[in-house]
């Protein structure tokens, strides 16, 4: 398990953080976001209100090819970026960025407004309609189609990415978030979540795309709104710390906070790095994956379908994302430890450090701190080393057998892993930083605990809903790009992998599980970009003769 970890976390490494001086991605992503904002004269500003006047329904169809009207494709769209990217992902950014991360993740979504209307028109204008009426679209077809046969290469590549993502951060991320949140709420095996989860996915998306976007029209606004009603009640509680916290914001944006807690602080680059990759993972703008689910609405007019898509930044980062970092921020807890109580697992990631060892200022324990050797415990607490679990010194630590006494006597540490296989049930209590749903979850039950202690399970229905839909959209995101790279038939056993992905998902290690989801991200995002810088001047055509066509005014 240590070295699948390790694996991981050098390919999310090298994806996101190469070269040290600026790395690739996130200079890929903020350049081709300013260069498309630039191209398309601000579009995102210009033509919002447009972007309304669609999704209300003011320009649908029924005759149109497609499968979706305007508000089904936005909102099934959403249901894939509005999940646990704005739960667990934008708390994964505070723990490792820091406040400044946030504000980095609002430029994210400033660009990614021209980013998501450019790809998703273009994945209209170059979509295809399957032989049982179904459409098909996304990045593949508009980079062979719209740039030549000679790029199908790169086409072929984003379809590779795509699937593999689908794995990934669409899938098995969401499951870890779900399994990892029911277990730190109502103490349920992450095993006996991951097989419930794969169930229902396993059973939704065998009805397809038709099924899906009815199922999301309904299920996303009413979780979406249950959320950020959630959020909002929290910031009122809390509103006389909000100047501070956005002016905390707005320093450390250019000049991160020293570490503090559970937060792992370091660099400009690094909380850069975490702001553009949390935003990416959030809206998924320049990513390429919404609009694979934008091709299937019923529209005749590419550029409607484009500024509809626009909305997803706006919706997601810019409003929702913010009121769960606001949350976080505003209630202390990001640089907080909380009594904790988990079981000693390859699946918790604890390590154990020499009492002399420190974090780094990335978060991460060196392989030359790791403690290895024999440690005597009396009544559940270890002497000699520190224990480290999510980046931070677990305060106070002491382990319970499995009938909740102190366990005495000695264990095995090898390279900072306590070698249990004889303690089973061996359980770790003690005041420890959070990371992911449950620093937001924490948050909620902080913020809104004068009502009781509930605000919790809040995030625990959020986290059940966003993931499982999220799951479901992005299984029809692989779907697509397996039809692109081998047809119709071979998406039955893409959906099998889907499925089995998902509850291998809810039993690995966040660190894993993070980290494989963060490569494929920018593997997927990296093919995308590079079609979209050179099909900026044929989106800036169809734009400009769209607007022109319709008479539509500017407001």
């Amino acid at each position: 398990m240590q070295q699948l970890n390790d694996f991981a976390a050098g390919l999310s490494g090298t994806v996101w953080g190469w070269p040290a001086a600026f790395p690739l991605m996130v200079a890929a992503l903020l350049l081709t976001g300013l260069v498309m904002t630039a191209t398309l004269r601000f579009i995102q500003l210009r033509r919002l209100k447009h972007s309304f006047d669609v999704i209300r329904g003011k320009y649908d169809d029924p005759s149109h090819e497609g499968d979706l009207s305007h508000f089904q494709a936005l909102t099934t769209a959403l249901s894939a970026t509005v999940g646990i990217g704005n739960i667990a992902g934008v708390a994964t950014a505070l723990h490792y960025g820091g406040p400044g991360a946030l504000f980095w993740m609002w430029v994210t979504a400033v660009f990614g407004m021209a980013l998501k209307f450019s790809e998703c028109t273009l994945s209209q204008k170059f979509r295809v309609i399957l032989p049982d009426g179904s459409a098909s679209g996304g990045p593949m077809y508009y980079i062979e189609k719209g740039l030549g046969r000679s790029w199908k290469p790169l086409a072929v590549a984003f379809a590779v990415c795509a699937v593999i993502s689908s794995f990934g951060s669409g899938n098995s991320i969401q499951a870890f978030t779900v399994a990892d949140q029911i277990r730190a709420d109502l103490g349920v095996p992450t095993w006996i979540t991951g097989l419930l989860s794969a169930g229902l996915v396993a059973a939704v998306i065998l009805g397809g795309i038709k099924r899906i976007g009815s199922v999301t029209s309904r299920l996303v606004p009413y979780m979406a709104v249950i959320y950020v009603t959630g959020g909002l009640l929290v910031l009122v509680l809390n509103f006389a710390a909000l100047p501070g916290v956005l002016a905390d914001i707005l320093t450390s944006a250019f000049q991160p906070a020293a570490q503090l807690g559970g937060f792992a602080g370091g660099s400009f680059i690094f909380m850069l790095t975490w702001g553009v990759k949390r935003g990416l993972f959030s809206n998924e703008s320049g990513q390429g994956s919404a609009p694979i689910a934008h091709a299937a609405a019923k529209t005749d007019e590419p550029v409607r379908e484009g500024v509809v898509a626009m909305l997803g930044p706006l919706i997601d980062t810019l409003i929702i994302c913010s009121i769960t970092g606001l949350v976080i921020l505003t209630t202390g807890v990001w640089h907080e430890k909380m009594a904790d109580e988990i079981p000693v697992n390859a699946q918790s990631a604890i390590s154990a450090i020499a009492l002399d060892a420190e974090i780094a200022t990335d978060g991460q324990v060196r392989g030359v701190d790791l403690f290895s050797g024999e440690v005597t415990c009396r009544d559940g607490v270890p002497a000699g080393l520190q224990l480290v679990r999510n980046h931070s010194v677990v305060d106070g630590p002491r382990l319970l057998l499995s009938d909740g006494s102190g366990f005495t006597g000695d264990l095995t540490v090898k390279e900072g892993s306590l070698e249990t296989d004889s303690l089973p049930g061996l359980t770790l209590t003690g005041f420890m930083a959070q990371n992911g749903s449950p620093l937001t979850a924490w948050a909620f039950q902080k913020g809104l605990s004068r009502f009781g202690g509930w605000g919790h399970y809040l995030i625990t229905l959020a986290v059940v809903l966003f993931g499982i839909s999220t799951a479901i959209s992005w299984s029809y995101y692989g779907d697509r790009a397996v039809v692109y790279l081998f047809g119709t038939r071979y998406v039955v056993f893409y959906k099998l992998v889907f499925v089995l992905m998902n509850f291998l998902g809810a039993i690995f290690s966040l660190e894993m599980v993070w980290n494989f989801g963060d490569t494929a991200l920018g593997l997927m995002a990296l093919p995308n970009l590079i079609g979209l810088v050179f099909l900026s001047r044929k989106v800036k055509g169809m734009s400009d003769e769209y607007f022109a066509r319709e008479q539509v005014p500017l407001r």
